[in-house]
């Protein structure tokens, strides 16, 4: 009987522990990517949002080799054939067009990768500045769209960093 109570007891301490411990909630969405501006551009994005910080990573195959410029645009609407149904860059804050953690840049100014020979690229940006469907204007980037552009941007030129036309669109929603 004694060793029987004392299982019972272990087995119930153990339950009790188990759920004590507190897990941290990670909210993730993955969006694909479309070909526009007819291209084969394709790929996937991935926001995940852990303890206050979202990290953004894109997957991109079918790329010209060579920098491209990737962003996030103010409305959810990949419709048009060329993406400009997307908008302009979010800028929610209402700053110049920069780079990202230099100086003033929108929001949606994540900034360049390189695609190798082969047309494959990635991109990861960790931050506080943006949430995953959190209800911020000025941070969450639920409702918006990704593009992903045909060159480099120049983080200069005045709003959109010269960065050519539109290869990939996704609109970011659940």
């Amino acid at each position: 009987m004694k060793k029987i109570t004392l299982s019972v007891l272990f087995i119930a301490l153990t339950f009790v522990g188990c759920k004590t411990k507190t897990q941290t909630k990670v909210n993730e969405l993955k969006v694909a990517l479309e070909p526009k501006s007819d291209t084969n551009t394709s790929g996937n994005v991935v926001f995940s949002e852990k303890e206050g910080k979202v990290t953004f990573t894109a997957t991109i195959s079918g790329l010209t080799p060579g920098v491209h410029a990737i962003h996030i645009h103010e409305k959810a609407d990949c419709s048009a054939a060329d993406a400009a149904s997307a908008g302009g860059h979010w800028n929610p804050t209402l700053k110049k067009h920069g780079k990202w953690g230099e100086g003033e840049y929108h929001k949606g100014d994540i900034g360049n990768f390189t695609a190798d020979e082969k047309g494959n690229g990635k991109i990861t940006l960790t931050t506080d500045e943006w949430c995953i469907g959190c209800g911020d204007a000025t941070k969450d980037v639920l409702g918006k769209a990704i593009i992903v552009h045909k060159g480099a941007d120049d983080f200069v030129t005045q709003p959109t960093g010269n960065a050519g036309g539109r290869v990939a669109c996704t609109a970011i929603i659940r």
